[in-house]
């Protein structure tokens, strides 16, 4: 949108240059060439660039993919960029990023970068329309033989059957990646629980060591999410924690509650919605549920194929979806 505008003003300017002897000179003959230029980009729909944030799990580049296939429809250059999820908020007063389109709940964020309280230089866009569910998981086949295990008040018990030589004789707790919203050291400890919190990493770390567990039957229990393509092969079982109240994680260091059920929430740079155009309103418009999630994030992460590709895949297979999005 930014080059949109820019363009606009160009062609105004060389119109009035060519058109001396017209009525350029005047203030409203500015205006009508200016309005001219801007609708026929419209038409067009050269709607500039748009930089979106790739948060580091394959779900989050489903969502953002598929924006940016109808985005590139509308006339857009789309610009991914792969960035942890604080790095992504602190671009939108930089202009580095316009998109974060699946925030998982970020309250410490939220206080720096929306207007309520922080610098407004974020927007909230409302919901993406999928719920993100964070817990604890293990493999379906420890639940089945274990269904006790199931309940955090037996953890203990099984703590020596977890341990790993990375988790110095205490029950390994599979973290994933430490920058994803996650408060498993705290929980552990304020549980009383016999374990230690081992990072993964990574997401595809994660699936892997789950994916290995469930066909070697191996002790693993760790975090994990949905929307996830995963579950759709491997139904893991959630392991139930005291019940999340509200407020209950407002301290990360006496965090001793489940997690939440998270409306997935799109951001953006408040400057770069403020624009208008085709691509604010398309992000206005994109929901995108966890079926459909897990659809594309399937395609990338099981059948190979690359996001780009799963993402036009998607896209030429939900046409009324498109539509309902686009109005066209």
């Amino acid at each position: 949108m930014r080059n949109h505008w820019k363009h606009a003003r160009l062609v105004s300017a060389s119109a009035c240059a060519l058109l001396v002897l017209s009525a350029c000179g005047d203030g409203g003959s500015i205006g009508e060439e200016t309005k001219a230029n801007e609708s026929k980009a419209a038409e067009t729909g050269d709607c500039g660039e748009v930089n979106m944030a790739v948060n580091p799990w394959v779900g989050y580049e489903a969502d953002a993919y598929v924006y940016g296939a109808v985005a590139e429809s509308l006339g857009c250059t789309m610009n991914y960029k792969d960035l942890k999820e604080d790095v992504s908020w602190q671009g939108f007063g930089t202009g580095e990023v316009d998109i974060v389109i699946e925030d998982w709940g970020h309250p410490d964020l939220e206080d720096k970068f929306f207007a309520e309280k922080g610098d407004g230089s974020a927007t909230n866009v409302g919901s993406l329309g999928a719920v993100g569910i964070i817990g604890w998981f293990v493999p379906p086949w420890l639940a089945e033989e274990h269904p006790d295990i199931l309940d955090y008040n037996n953890l203990n018990k099984y703590a020596k059957d977890f341990a790993t030589s990375e988790s110095g004789g205490k029950g390994q707790f599979l973290g994933a990646d430490p920058s994803y919203v996650q408060f498993d050291e705290a929980i552990v400890s304020n549980l009383g629980l016999d374990f230690k919190v081992v990072f993964s990493g990574s997401e595809a770390a994660s699936i892997t060591a789950f994916q290995k567990a469930e066909e070697n039957k191996e002790f693993l229990i760790g975090y994990f999410y949905e929307p996830q393509w995963l579950f759709a092969d491997i139904p893991l079982e959630r392991v139930a924690l005291p019940p999340y109240t509200d407020g209950c994680q407002d301290d990360p260091a006496k965090v001793a509650c489940d997690y939440p059920e998270t409306d997935l929430q799109k951001v953006a740079s408040t400057a770069w919605l403020e624009e208008g155009g085709p691509a604010q309103d398309l992000l206005k418009a994109f929901n995108f549920t966890n079926d459909d999630q897990n659809v594309v994030a399937k395609y990338i992460s099981e059948d190979g194929m690359s996001p780009e590709d799963a993402a036009a895949k998607w896209v030429e297979e939900n046409p009324d979806k498109v539509q309902a999005w686009t109005g066209s």
